[in-house]
């Protein structure tokens, strides 16, 4: 297939770009390289690999890498609670307005399929506690950034059946090492923390999340990209393994089981606008996606990575989102 993954040069993307040209596809990125372009400059070399720098608010840039592709990943988004809540009009003029554009001019330009990369923190906080939320459980989005994905969400499956098919990955929590590298996440903030003999601060250490390895949230895109478009149209899933749900006390145990000398302090906090545990069976029923790596692996990966000094400066704001 020919794909266009709008924000490819960032954490998921620039992983997701990889998998997608390793399979035979030829693939093009839209990418404002707000974090940089160094995730994606060895692409340059794929001959099956495209590049447009632009916006996904600028009808022209979109139009211009829209121009012959069959499929679109949607990942182009102000990510992350604290990254929307710092800039809201950036956030709405990105997240809302700028993916309808990208959808509208897909749907003009006769594009076939549309990947969104949507989020689990669309169900904000659990009405009981004692239970797991699947695709059917009500949306109740706490923060501008779920707020925006929900909206889209609407807008997508309000679409007519005969244009270009939206699907609809909600992503768990992710974590894990990417060409783009990010220690903003709680499980490779936690695990950074830990490996460079600090004391690592909790809060609320009792809060519910699923998560997912950046790896398999990728893969999970061209999963659903290369299933029968019968069993993806106008479909939502949540992407993850039921089994990898933990709370914040949780993470820190399985940091611990591998950094046992490592210091933590524990800060109460009594309330979370988000606390959930997702069930994720559906994609595992319907596609046959099973994730290949756990937590436990993924924070190995980012002690190694740490200890070993492939990251000169952990710090740096350059790895982080806001």
């Amino acid at each position: 297939m020919k794909i266009l993954v709008t924000g490819g040069a960032g954490y998921i993307g620039s992983v997701l770009v990889r998998l997608l040209l390793a399979r035979g596809h030829q693939v093009r990125v839209l990418d404002n390289l707000m974090y940089g372009g160094e995730p994606i400059i060895d692409l340059i070399n794929d001959s099956n690999f495209s590049f447009y720098k632009g916006d996904v608010r600028k009808e022209s840039d979109v139009e211009a890498a829209l121009n012959s592709m069959e499929a679109v990943v949607h990942l182009a988004a102000i990510v992350g609670d604290p990254a929307c809540a710092k800039n809201e009009d950036l956030a709405n003029s990105t997240n809302s307005v700028g993916s309808r554009l990208v959808y509208e001019v897909a749907n003009r330009q006769g594009v076939e399929r549309f990947i969104f990369a949507s989020t689990c923190s669309n169900y904000g906080k659990m009405s009981n506690p004692e239970e797991f939320v699947t695709e059917e459980s009500a949306l109740s989005p706490v923060s501008l950034y779920a707020r925006t994905k929900v909206d889209f969400e609407k807008f997508l499956f309000s679409q007519a059946k005969d244009g270009c098919q939206p699907t609809c990955l909600r992503f768990s929590t992710v974590y894990g090492l990417s060409p783009r590298p990010r220690f903003d996440l709680t499980v490779n903030e936690f695990t950074k923390e830990l490996a460079m003999g600090r004391e690592l601060v909790v809060f609320g250490e009792q809060f519910w999340r699923p998560y997912c390895h950046v790896v398999d949230l990728s893969r999970s895109v061209v999963t659903a990209l290369e299933a029968p478009k019968e069993k993806v149209a106008f479909e939502v899933f949540n992407v993850g393994d039921t089994s990898e749900n933990y709370q914040k006390q949780m993470i820190v145990d399985e940091i611990l089981k591998q950094i046992p000398d490592g210091k933590i302090k524990y800060v109460a906090k009594s309330e979370d606008p988000r606390d959930y545990r997702v069930n994720s069976d559906k994609i595992k029923r319907e596609l046959g996606f099973e994730i290949s790596i756990k937590v436990p692996e993924g924070i190995a990966q980012t002690i190694k990575v740490i200890r070993e000094g492939f990251i000169v400066d952990p710090d740096d704001a350059k790895y982080k989102n806001v």
